[in-house]
Protein backbone atom coordinates (compact mmCIF):
# COMPACT_ATOMS: atom_id res chain seq x y z
CA UNK A 1 0.00 0.00 0.00
CA UNK A 2 3.26 2.16 0.04
CA UNK A 3 2.60 3.46 -3.93
CA UNK A 4 -1.19 4.36 -2.42
CA UNK A 5 0.60 6.61 -0.05
CA UNK A 6 2.67 7.90 -2.56
CA UNK A 7 0.54 8.77 -4.92
CA UNK A 8 -2.32 10.24 -3.07
CA UNK A 9 0.78 12.72 -1.86
CA UNK A 10 1.13 12.89 -5.67
CA UNK A 11 -2.65 13.90 -5.88
CA UNK A 12 -2.25 16.29 -2.91
CA UNK A 13 0.43 18.34 -4.58
CA UNK A 14 -1.83 18.27 -7.94
CA UNK A 15 -4.85 19.20 -6.49
CA UNK A 16 -3.13 21.99 -4.73
CA UNK A 17 -1.22 23.13 -7.89
CA UNK A 18 -4.48 23.26 -9.91
CA UNK A 19 -6.29 25.03 -7.46
CA UNK A 20 -3.39 27.52 -7.29
CA UNK A 21 -3.76 28.12 -11.43
CA UNK A 22 -8.12 27.96 -11.37
CA UNK A 23 -8.11 30.39 -8.64
CA UNK A 24 -5.29 32.69 -10.74
CA UNK A 25 -7.48 32.50 -13.57
CA UNK A 26 -10.64 33.73 -11.60
CA UNK A 27 -8.84 36.70 -10.26
CA UNK A 28 -7.50 37.94 -13.43
CA UNK A 29 -11.22 37.91 -14.42
CA UNK A 30 -12.38 39.97 -11.62
CA UNK A 31 -9.11 42.16 -12.37
CA UNK A 32 -10.04 42.59 -16.18
CA UNK A 33 -13.42 43.45 -14.70
CA UNK A 34 -11.99 46.23 -12.33
CA UNK A 35 -9.95 47.39 -15.51
CA UNK A 36 -13.20 47.90 -17.37
CA UNK A 37 -15.13 49.83 -14.50
CA UNK A 38 -12.25 52.08 -14.69
CA UNK A 39 -11.93 52.72 -18.24
CA UNK A 40 -9.26 50.63 -19.91
CA UNK A 41 -9.87 47.87 -22.36
CA UNK A 42 -6.83 44.81 -21.84
CA UNK A 43 -8.42 41.47 -21.27
CA UNK A 44 -5.66 39.43 -20.57
CA UNK A 45 -7.19 35.69 -19.76
CA UNK A 46 -5.36 34.11 -22.87
CA UNK A 47 -6.20 30.49 -24.61
CA UNK A 48 -3.02 29.38 -23.63
CA UNK A 49 -3.63 29.70 -19.69
CA UNK A 50 -6.93 27.67 -20.24
CA UNK A 51 -5.14 25.35 -21.69
CA UNK A 52 -2.16 24.79 -19.17
CA UNK A 53 -4.75 24.21 -16.56
CA UNK A 54 -6.44 21.92 -18.40
CA UNK A 55 -3.43 19.66 -19.44
CA UNK A 56 -2.50 20.19 -15.23
CA UNK A 57 -6.26 18.84 -14.24
CA UNK A 58 -6.51 15.84 -16.75
CA UNK A 59 -3.06 15.10 -15.36
CA UNK A 60 -4.39 15.15 -12.03
CA UNK A 61 -7.67 13.32 -12.58
CA UNK A 62 -5.59 10.41 -14.44
CA UNK A 63 -3.35 9.98 -11.38
CA UNK A 64 -6.81 10.21 -9.36
CA UNK A 65 -8.73 7.72 -11.46
CA UNK A 66 -5.06 5.19 -11.46
CA UNK A 67 -5.78 5.31 -7.51
CA UNK A 68 -9.33 4.44 -7.77
CA UNK A 69 -8.68 1.01 -9.87
CA UNK A 70 -5.81 0.32 -7.77
CA UNK A 71 -8.20 0.53 -5.06
CA UNK A 72 -10.69 -2.05 -6.95
CA UNK A 73 -7.71 -4.76 -7.87
CA UNK A 74 -7.60 -4.48 -3.71
CA UNK A 75 -10.57 -5.31 -3.49
CA UNK A 76 -11.20 -7.90 -5.64
CA UNK A 77 -7.85 -9.49 -4.01
CA UNK A 78 -10.30 -9.45 -0.58
CA UNK A 79 -13.31 -11.31 -1.91
CA UNK A 80 -10.77 -14.34 -2.94
CA UNK A 81 -9.41 -13.99 0.37
CA UNK A 82 -13.25 -13.79 1.62
CA UNK A 83 -13.81 -16.82 -0.58
CA UNK A 84 -11.04 -18.68 0.58
CA UNK A 85 -11.80 -18.20 4.71
CA UNK A 86 -15.03 -19.80 3.95
CA UNK A 87 -13.34 -22.71 2.74
CA UNK A 88 -11.22 -25.35 3.82
CA UNK A 89 -7.50 -24.82 3.46
CA UNK A 90 -6.09 -28.53 1.59
CA UNK A 91 -4.14 -29.13 5.03
CA UNK A 92 -7.76 -29.12 6.67
CA UNK A 93 -9.10 -31.49 4.36
CA UNK A 94 -6.79 -33.73 4.80
CA UNK A 95 -6.91 -33.68 9.08
CA UNK A 96 -10.57 -33.61 8.29
CA UNK A 97 -10.73 -37.21 6.81
CA UNK A 98 -9.55 -38.44 10.26
CA UNK A 99 -11.14 -35.75 12.19
CA UNK A 100 -13.63 -33.37 11.28
CA UNK A 101 -13.48 -31.41 14.97
CA UNK A 102 -10.03 -31.23 14.57
CA UNK A 103 -10.52 -29.76 10.86
CA UNK A 104 -13.03 -27.39 11.61
CA UNK A 105 -11.07 -26.32 14.88
CA UNK A 106 -8.38 -25.29 12.84
CA UNK A 107 -10.57 -23.88 10.57
CA UNK A 108 -11.99 -21.53 13.44
CA UNK A 109 -8.53 -20.43 14.46
CA UNK A 110 -7.79 -19.63 10.78
CA UNK A 111 -10.92 -17.50 10.97
CA UNK A 112 -10.33 -15.52 14.27
CA UNK A 113 -6.33 -15.01 13.40
CA UNK A 114 -7.20 -13.32 9.88
CA UNK A 115 -6.63 -9.41 9.46
CA UNK A 116 -8.26 -8.81 6.41
CA UNK A 117 -10.75 -7.04 8.45
CA UNK A 118 -7.97 -4.25 9.42
CA UNK A 119 -6.94 -4.18 5.45
CA UNK A 120 -10.27 -3.29 4.82
CA UNK A 121 -10.61 -0.75 7.19
CA UNK A 122 -7.28 0.88 5.77
CA UNK A 123 -9.06 0.72 2.13
CA UNK A 124 -12.06 2.49 3.33
CA UNK A 125 -10.11 4.87 5.04
CA UNK A 126 -8.28 5.49 1.85
CA UNK A 127 -10.80 5.98 -0.27
CA UNK A 128 -12.43 8.73 2.30
CA UNK A 129 -9.31 10.80 2.07
CA UNK A 130 -9.60 10.39 -2.00
CA UNK A 131 -13.30 11.39 -1.76
CA UNK A 132 -12.08 14.28 0.62
CA UNK A 133 -9.49 15.58 -1.73
CA UNK A 134 -12.06 15.52 -4.74
CA UNK A 135 -14.73 17.28 -2.45
CA UNK A 136 -12.07 19.78 -1.70
CA UNK A 137 -11.76 20.13 -5.51
CA UNK A 138 -15.05 20.55 -6.42
CA UNK A 139 -15.70 23.02 -3.56
CA UNK A 140 -13.16 24.76 -4.84
CA UNK A 141 -14.15 24.57 -8.93
CA UNK A 142 -18.02 25.66 -7.90
CA UNK A 143 -17.30 29.26 -5.81
CA UNK A 144 -14.77 29.77 -8.22
CA UNK A 145 -17.58 29.16 -11.07
CA UNK A 146 -20.46 31.72 -8.69
CA UNK A 147 -17.63 34.42 -9.12
CA UNK A 148 -16.89 34.58 -12.33
CA UNK A 149 -20.77 34.17 -12.87
CA UNK A 150 -21.29 37.16 -10.55
CA UNK A 151 -19.43 39.15 -12.41
CA UNK A 152 -20.49 37.76 -16.23
CA UNK A 153 -24.13 38.91 -14.60
CA UNK A 154 -22.98 42.58 -14.32
CA UNK A 155 -21.08 42.53 -17.55
CA UNK A 156 -24.13 41.33 -19.46
CA UNK A 157 -26.62 43.48 -17.80
CA UNK A 158 -23.90 46.74 -18.95
CA UNK A 159 -23.33 45.46 -22.60
CA UNK A 160 -27.06 45.30 -23.17
CA UNK A 161 -27.17 48.71 -21.80
CA UNK A 162 -24.04 49.85 -24.27
CA UNK A 163 -25.69 48.28 -27.04
CA UNK A 164 -28.75 50.12 -26.67
CA UNK A 165 -27.37 53.24 -25.90
CA UNK A 166 -25.17 52.24 -29.63
CA UNK A 167 -28.56 51.94 -31.31
CA UNK A 168 -30.15 55.20 -30.00
CA UNK A 169 -26.82 56.55 -31.39
CA UNK A 170 -26.95 55.14 -34.94
CA UNK A 171 -30.32 56.28 -35.00
CA UNK A 172 -29.81 59.65 -34.26
CA UNK A 173 -26.75 59.71 -36.66
CA UNK A 174 -29.33 57.83 -39.56
CA UNK A 175 -31.93 61.16 -38.72
CA UNK A 176 -29.36 63.68 -39.36
CA UNK A 177 -28.34 62.40 -42.77
CA UNK A 178 -31.66 63.79 -44.54
CA UNK A 179 -31.69 67.37 -43.09
CA UNK A 180 -27.74 67.78 -43.89
CA UNK A 181 -28.23 66.59 -47.43
CA UNK A 182 -31.20 69.09 -47.14
CA UNK A 183 -28.73 72.33 -46.44
CA UNK A 184 -25.89 71.26 -48.87
CA UNK A 185 -28.63 71.23 -51.60
CA UNK A 186 -30.28 74.76 -50.14
CA UNK A 187 -27.06 76.26 -49.94
CA UNK A 188 -25.82 75.07 -53.09
CA UNK A 189 -28.65 77.25 -54.93
CA UNK A 190 -28.99 80.16 -52.53
CA UNK A 191 -27.98 83.28 -54.40
CA UNK A 192 -28.35 85.72 -51.34
CA UNK A 193 -25.04 86.18 -49.72
CA UNK A 194 -26.60 86.63 -46.61
CA UNK A 195 -28.77 83.82 -46.61
CA UNK A 196 -26.27 81.46 -47.88
CA UNK A 197 -24.00 82.36 -44.88
CA UNK A 198 -26.96 81.57 -42.24
CA UNK A 199 -27.42 78.03 -44.24
CA UNK A 200 -23.85 77.26 -43.70
CA UNK A 201 -23.32 78.19 -40.08
CA UNK A 202 -26.28 76.01 -39.49
CA UNK A 203 -24.70 72.95 -41.61
CA UNK A 204 -21.14 73.61 -39.51
CA UNK A 205 -23.34 73.33 -36.55
CA UNK A 206 -25.35 70.10 -37.63
CA UNK A 207 -21.91 68.64 -38.95
CA UNK A 208 -20.19 69.37 -35.60
CA UNK A 209 -23.33 67.48 -33.96
CA UNK A 210 -23.15 64.88 -36.03
CA UNK A 211 -19.55 64.41 -35.96
CA UNK A 212 -19.74 64.40 -31.96
CA UNK A 213 -22.16 61.10 -32.57
CA UNK A 214 -19.83 59.05 -35.20
CA UNK A 215 -17.25 59.54 -32.65
CA UNK A 216 -20.23 58.40 -28.93
CA UNK A 217 -20.49 55.60 -32.12
CA UNK A 218 -17.15 54.70 -32.42
CA UNK A 219 -16.36 54.95 -28.43
CA UNK A 220 -19.60 52.52 -27.71
CA UNK A 221 -18.75 49.74 -30.20
CA UNK A 222 -15.17 49.58 -29.15
CA UNK A 223 -16.48 49.38 -25.31
CA UNK A 224 -18.95 46.66 -26.78
CA UNK A 225 -16.04 45.05 -28.36
CA UNK A 226 -14.11 44.97 -24.96
CA UNK A 227 -17.40 43.77 -23.04
CA UNK A 228 -18.16 40.70 -26.08
CA UNK A 229 -14.81 39.64 -25.16
CA UNK A 230 -14.75 39.74 -21.88
CA UNK A 231 -18.22 37.81 -21.79
CA UNK A 232 -16.54 34.99 -24.23
CA UNK A 233 -13.70 34.83 -22.20
CA UNK A 234 -16.11 34.77 -19.10
CA UNK A 235 -18.37 32.10 -20.21
CA UNK A 236 -15.10 29.68 -21.49
CA UNK A 237 -14.17 29.61 -18.21
CA UNK A 238 -17.57 29.14 -16.87
CA UNK A 239 -17.70 26.03 -18.87
CA UNK A 240 -14.45 24.70 -18.22
CA UNK A 241 -14.74 24.53 -14.36
CA UNK A 242 -18.59 23.00 -15.15
CA UNK A 243 -16.54 20.17 -16.95
CA UNK A 244 -14.17 19.92 -14.32
CA UNK A 245 -16.64 19.89 -11.45
CA UNK A 246 -18.68 16.83 -13.77
CA UNK A 247 -15.47 15.28 -13.63
CA UNK A 248 -15.07 15.27 -10.18
CA UNK A 249 -18.48 14.37 -9.31
CA UNK A 250 -18.25 11.50 -11.82
CA UNK A 251 -15.17 10.06 -9.76
CA UNK A 252 -16.53 10.76 -5.98
CA UNK A 253 -19.60 8.84 -7.44
CA UNK A 254 -17.46 5.77 -7.93
CA UNK A 255 -15.37 6.15 -4.99
CA UNK A 256 -18.61 6.49 -2.64
CA UNK A 257 -20.01 3.68 -4.26
CA UNK A 258 -17.17 1.65 -3.84
CA UNK A 259 -16.55 2.38 -0.02
CA UNK A 260 -20.13 1.19 -0.16
CA UNK A 261 -19.40 -2.27 -1.27
CA UNK A 262 -16.43 -2.42 0.63
CA UNK A 263 -18.73 -1.55 3.71
CA UNK A 264 -20.66 -4.40 2.37
CA UNK A 265 -17.29 -6.81 2.61
CA UNK A 266 -16.21 -5.85 6.11
CA UNK A 267 -20.29 -6.65 7.66
CA UNK A 268 -19.84 -10.10 5.28
CA UNK A 269 -16.40 -10.37 7.49
CA UNK A 270 -17.47 -10.13 10.69
CA UNK A 271 -21.08 -12.11 10.03
CA UNK A 272 -18.73 -15.01 8.75
CA UNK A 273 -16.52 -15.12 12.02
CA UNK A 274 -19.84 -14.77 14.41
CA UNK A 275 -21.09 -18.32 12.39
CA UNK A 276 -17.84 -19.67 13.14
CA UNK A 277 -18.18 -18.32 16.81
CA UNK A 278 -21.44 -19.71 16.42
CA UNK A 279 -20.30 -23.24 15.20
CA UNK A 280 -18.16 -23.20 18.02
CA UNK A 281 -20.94 -22.66 20.27
CA UNK A 282 -23.15 -25.94 18.23
CA UNK A 283 -19.54 -27.92 18.93
CA UNK A 284 -19.72 -27.64 22.53
CA UNK A 285 -23.41 -27.69 22.77
CA UNK A 286 -22.66 -31.74 21.21
CA UNK A 287 -20.28 -32.32 23.82
CA UNK A 288 -22.67 -31.14 26.44
CA UNK A 289 -25.39 -33.79 24.92
CA UNK A 290 -23.72 -36.88 25.79
CA UNK A 291 -23.43 -36.27 29.28
CA UNK A 292 -26.61 -37.83 31.39
CA UNK A 293 -27.08 -35.82 34.11
CA UNK A 294 -30.21 -33.82 34.22
CA UNK A 295 -27.96 -30.36 34.93
CA UNK A 296 -26.01 -31.21 31.83
CA UNK A 297 -28.86 -32.00 29.65
CA UNK A 298 -30.97 -28.22 30.80
CA UNK A 299 -27.84 -26.66 29.79
CA UNK A 300 -28.13 -28.04 26.68
CA UNK A 301 -31.32 -27.54 26.48
CA UNK A 302 -30.86 -23.13 26.94
CA UNK A 303 -27.75 -23.22 25.13
CA UNK A 304 -29.24 -25.14 22.24
CA UNK A 305 -32.75 -22.62 22.57
CA UNK A 306 -30.67 -19.63 22.28
CA UNK A 307 -28.81 -20.54 19.76
CA UNK A 308 -31.54 -20.91 17.47
CA UNK A 309 -33.07 -18.09 18.22
CA UNK A 310 -30.09 -16.52 17.12
CA UNK A 311 -29.94 -18.31 14.30
CA UNK A 312 -33.13 -17.60 13.40
CA UNK A 313 -32.50 -13.70 13.92
CA UNK A 314 -29.38 -14.36 11.33
CA UNK A 315 -31.50 -16.01 9.07
CA UNK A 316 -34.09 -13.20 8.56
CA UNK A 317 -31.71 -10.55 8.99
CA UNK A 318 -29.66 -12.34 6.20
CA UNK A 319 -32.56 -11.13 3.26
CA UNK A 320 -32.30 -7.46 4.43
CA UNK A 321 -28.35 -8.04 4.10
CA UNK A 322 -28.99 -9.20 0.37
CA UNK A 323 -31.19 -6.99 -0.73
CA UNK A 324 -28.90 -4.24 0.37
CA UNK A 325 -26.06 -5.97 -0.70
CA UNK A 326 -27.48 -6.36 -4.69
CA UNK A 327 -28.37 -2.25 -4.07
CA UNK A 328 -25.08 -1.46 -3.99
CA UNK A 329 -23.62 -3.88 -6.42
CA UNK A 330 -26.19 -2.17 -9.11
CA UNK A 331 -25.25 1.71 -7.45
CA UNK A 332 -21.35 -0.25 -8.41
CA UNK A 333 -22.09 -1.19 -11.58
CA UNK A 334 -23.53 2.06 -12.89
CA UNK A 335 -20.91 4.22 -11.31
CA UNK A 336 -18.33 1.74 -13.03
CA UNK A 337 -19.67 2.61 -16.00
CA UNK A 338 -20.01 6.38 -16.16
CA UNK A 339 -16.21 5.93 -14.71
CA UNK A 340 -15.19 3.86 -17.26
CA UNK A 341 -16.91 6.56 -20.04
CA UNK A 342 -14.93 9.01 -18.45
CA UNK A 343 -11.52 7.18 -18.46
CA UNK A 344 -11.49 5.14 -21.32
CA UNK A 345 -7.99 5.41 -22.05
CA UNK A 346 -6.59 5.06 -18.56
CA UNK A 347 -9.30 2.49 -17.81
CA UNK A 348 -7.92 0.69 -21.20
CA UNK A 349 -4.15 1.00 -20.48
CA UNK A 350 -4.96 -0.41 -16.96
CA UNK A 351 -6.93 -3.98 -18.25
CA UNK A 352 -4.48 -4.66 -20.43
CA UNK A 353 -1.53 -3.16 -18.61
CA UNK A 354 -0.05 -1.33 -21.30
CA UNK A 355 1.79 1.95 -19.65
CA UNK A 356 4.35 3.02 -21.25
CA UNK A 357 3.16 2.29 -24.90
Amino acid sequence: MADFETQIQESEAQVAEAQAKISAITGRIEEARAKLDAGEAAIDVENATLEDVHQHTDLMNANIAELIMGLDDVTAGFSKEFDEMRTKTGMESVIGFFSSAKAESMRQERMRAATIDDKLQDLIGKSDVIVKLLQGQLDVLNTQKTRVETNLAGTLTERETTVSALEAVRAEVSSMDPRIIELENKISVEQDAAARTKLETELATLNAKYNALVQDEQVKVAKSQTLERYIEKGKTWVDSLQNQAATQMVLINKLQTDTKQRVVLYDALTSSLKTAQQQDVAHRINEIGVKTDQEAQAAMAAIGSATNDKMADMLERHEDHMVFARQILEQKAKADERFARRFAKIVEKHDKNAYGE
